[in-house]
């Protein structure tokens, strides 16, 4: 009598739909940091341009909300400006309040509160870069983890 043997098992990794999940999840937290680093590259720009052709004055805070805050006054010309896109670095600022600016001669809509900067960006930056880090990556190591399964081999009988 011939004794037969059980097929031995074949090891195949699966999870493939995982291993995009976890990559997925780095990949947007590299976006992130580009996209941090990016806009505080920008800032910095900015306040290059402002340093480089100072123009100083007091405007008025016209209205304050989360995205933009913004201010009207006076350039040495005697035109009145109102940058579209509000002022830089307006934390803390309330309507009908007065404040110093500097801004861009070459480009007046470029404002920013006199005596703030880019460095008032850096650490939240940071904090927000950190965070985007320490959240996303547990989750995309845990899933771009091999796992082992461990299917029988098949004999070649069925066919």
């Amino acid at each position: 009598m011939v004794q037969q043997t059980a097929p031995a098992p074949v090891p195949v990794l699966r999870g493939s739909w995982r291993r995009r999940l976890g990559a997925a999840l780095l990949a947007a937290a590299a976006v992130l940091t580009f996209a941090s680093v990016m806009a505080l590259l920008g800032a910095w720009r900015d306040d290059a341009a402002i340093d480089a052709r100072t123009g100083r004055a007091t405007a008025n805070v016209v209205s304050a909300t989360f995205g933009r805050t913004i201010i009207r006054f006076a350039t040495p010309d005697g035109a009145v400006r109102s940058p579209q896109r509000g002022v830089l670095y307006p934390r803390g600022l309330q309507p009908g309040q007065l404040v110093r600016v500097e801004y861009d001669i070459a480009n007046p809509d470029l404002v920013r509160v006199a005596d703030r900067g880019v460095e008032l960006g850096v650490l939240p930056v940071l904090i927000t870069v950190a965070a985007i880090w320490v959240v996303l990556t547990p989750p995309a190591l845990w899933l771009r983890r091999r796992t082992l399964v461990t299917l029988p081999q098949n004999s070649g009988d069925e066919l």
